[in-house]
């Protein structure tokens, strides 16, 4: 793959658009419990992040229904915090307002994350990246693990009294999403060969993880729930992935390619949006 086939090396992942059923309910979950600031509220729509950076978009969409957990869609969205204390504050938070919503944590070398699931069975991943000087690359794989990382012990060392009575530190931003689609190797043609990410891991063949500049993941793919399954139908859950790269230029040449492969996209300069094999939509912006 020549370096025009490949998105910008500081491409990076922009919100994550949610359809809800009970509006008030998930917009309490990520204010109170993730610890995010409402942005804006425009009549059915929600966004909520940290300072100027969105991070989730919520969309009252009350006429769908629960997709089944095994359709495509969203795995997780993955919220990165800048500091460990940041992370412990919000694990703390929703640890507090949403304590059954833990479903688990690992160290995975190349960063430490804590998982829940939304009131509406979204997938919320939190966490923190080790500087990139310490991650191990070999034969063009990240190497990653999934280590335990016991909960208690990590708030032990890094939760403080200040981050107790104010759970909000610094920024958050969309890390990287993780998807459930129906096969791999469709997943690597599409976001691969046609969007342009690298791949950084090929787990057996049941999940791909991809990136832009040597990130360890922007996004994700796994079929350990999905393994066969075709095209989405409108549902609750995910709504929109959003991506950012640096400019119109980038927006262009994405365009460009996604046509040649034959892949419907409606642009209009600064944004390009298009549907992946099964039918996750994705926009991506000139930042």
């Amino acid at each position: 793959m020549v370096a025009s086939d490949l998105l910008a090396a500081d491409t990076s992942m922009g919100p994550v658009t949610l359809n809800v059923g009970n509006l008030d309910a998930v917009t309490k979950y990520y204010r109170d419990g993730v610890a995010l600031q409402v942005l804006s509220e425009d009549g059915g729509t929600v966004t909520l992040g940290r300072g100027t950076t969105p991070v989730v978009i919520l969309e009252h969409t009350p006429a769908l229904r629960h997709a089944s957990p095994r359709d495509a869609g969203l795995f997780h969205t993955a919220i990165l915090f800048e500091t460990e204390e940041a992370l412990a504050a919000a694990v703390y938070s929703v640890a507090q307002h949403y304590p059954n919503t833990f479903t688990g944590s690992s160290d995975h070398l190349v960063s430490k994350a804590f998982y829940f699931t939304d009131p509406e069975g979204n997938g919320v991943e939190l966490y923190w990246d080790r500087d990139r000087t310490t991650w191990s690359w070999t034969h063009g794989s990240i190497e990653m693990g999934t280590l335990f990382l016991d909960p208690n012990a990590f708030l032990q060392e890094n939760l403080t009294q200040e981050a107790v009575d104010q759970p909000i530190i610094g920024g958050a931003s969309v890390g990287h999403v993780h998807l459930q689609v129906g096969d791999v190797q469709g997943a690597h043609d599409f976001y691969v060969d046609r969007l342009g990410f690298e791949q950084t891991i090929n787990y057996g063949g049941t999940a791909l993880f991809v990136s832009a500049g040597g990130y360890h993941h922007h996004m994700a793919m796994n079929v350990w729930n999905s393994a066969g399954t075709g095209p989405r139908l409108p549902a609750l859950g995910l709504g929109q992935i959003d991506i950012r790269v640096p400019s119109a230029d980038d927006v262009g040449a994405l365009t460009e390619r996604l046509q040649h492969f034959g892949v419907a996209t409606r642009d209009d300069g600064q944004t390009v949006s298009f549907d992946d094999p099964w039918a996750n939509l994705i926009r991506v912006t000139a930042a």
